[in-house]
């Protein structure tokens, strides 16, 4: 039976990025950039006010503190007249610097007056130094700058930043597509009462909320009852996409028919069971064809099983398959707030409560009572992990912690 490290590896040797596609920059939002990304301007793209008030020459100050208005230049207009000694132009945020100014007094420092149809403005501070109040040309980026490269992640202030640089389209990197397929003549849908002996289907719901989350591309194939006709035909559109997520029929009962259905619809497995609580029955395979290799995930019944299995290995896989950098979750130490008692031969991945106290971690595992449990999950967003052994463990002991 395989460690949790050694079936990750497994998974992600087998995980292949996708090739680059165009879309929208505001399409590329959450996805990973493929190509590098190259301004075709400089930003600003003149010598621009940062205020709204007066342009002028400095080697006016300290000498002369009143003088005659040029014009009035907004953002959008372009200056017709230079500053020469004695003069200003009235101008606005992010309205271009006229020739011969070399700073801007703010309006709130001076006061004007129209005299026979001539502006002029006096200014009410003199500690005024070239430069002052002005973004100069190109101080953001210059044109034929590298802005974004590729392999960063594109959220909205880099789609922006896109758009400033004249780039509507982008090569990205697309997220797979995962679908998700849920096994038992004991499940009905959500929006169903069940009859007796039945249940409702969460893990289907749930997985693709996961999947959603993890930034895939979550397609519902519904429910497959216990039968080798109706999985088959499921399994084969499952594999249309990139990963396909089966929930149950993965252990050794009679009506565990994953594992030959698979077979039948030409998927290798790679392994199955891993050294894990809960999720042993883990099972893993590929579909290797001449278009791509498709990850097919065979997830235990149990809603937590799947959950767990899920953070350790299918969110790995859609992050390398989607081309990010941060493959794992982030793993820190938090210190256990009561004791907690392991048992058994495997490590064992605890729903807990992980809060943040004065920059330390502290790790609340909850009242869960099993596989089954959803309800004391929701108290959960962290797993803690406790190697396996015979352990008694007591406050303020560092365990490993998962974020949820």
């Amino acid at each position: 039976m395989l460690s949790v490290a050694e079936a990750n590896d497994c998974v992600l040797r087998r995980a292949e990025t996708r090739s680059s596609s165009r879309v929208s920059a505001v399409d590329a939002c959450g996805l990973i950039l493929a190509e590098d990304i190259t301004s075709d301007v400089d930003s600003p793209p003149h010598d621009k006010a940062m205020v709204d008030g007066y342009a002028l020459t400095t080697s006016d100050l300290p000498h002369t503190t009143t003088l005659r208005v040029l014009e009035e230049v907004t953002a959008g207009d372009v200056p017709t007249l230079t500053v020469v000694s004695g003069t200003a132009t009235r101008i606005m945020t992010g309205a271009p610097i006229p020739a011969g100014a070399d700073a801007v007094v703010m309006v709130e420092q001076t006061r004007s007056m129209t005299r026979d149809n001539i502006e002029s403005v006096t200014l009410d501070t003199v500690a005024l130094h070239a430069g002052a109040n002005i973004l100069p040309r190109a101080t953001s980026l210059r044109r034929h700058d590298v802005v974004l490269s590729a392999g960063h992640l594109i959220r909205p202030i880099e789609v922006g930043l896109l758009a400033e640089v004249g780039r509507a389209e982008v090569a990205v990197l697309p997220p797979p597509r995962v679908a998700v397929l849920a096994t038992g003549n004991e499940l009905v849908p959500a929006a169903d009462v069940p009859a007796a002996g039945q249940i409702r289907n969460s893990n289907g719901p749930l997985l693709q909320a996961l999947v959603a989350r993890a930034g895939g591309i979550p397609l519902d194939l519904g429910i497959a009852p216990d039968r080798s006709d109706a999985l088959g035909e499921r399994i084969e559109a499952g594999l249309s996409g990139e990963v396909l997520l089966l929930s149950g029929g993965v252990s050794a009962g009679v009506l565990d028919l994953v594992p030959a259905a698979l077979a039948a619809a030409g998927v290798q497995q790679v392994f199955h069971k891993v050294q894990l609580k809960p999720g042993k029955p883990l099972w893993f395979g590929c579909l290797i064809d001449e278009s791509c290799s498709r990850l097919v995930f065979g997830l235990p019944g149990n809603p937590v099983s799947s959950l767990v299995c899920f953070e350790l290995f299918v969110r790995p896989a859609i992050a390398k398959m989607s081309g990010r950098s941060e493959i794992h979750p982030p793993r820190r130490e938090g210190a256990l707030t009561r004791a907690h008692v392991q048992r058994g031969n495997r490590p064992t991945y605890f729903p807990s409560i992980l809060s943040e106290q004065a920059g330390n971690l502290t790790v609340e595992p909850i009242d869960w009572q099993g596989s089954a449990d959803q309800r004391s999950l929701v108290a959960a967003n962290g797993l803690a992990m406790f190697p396996a052994g015979d352990h008694d463990f007591s406050p303020g002991d560092l365990v490993s912690t998962i974020p949820l």
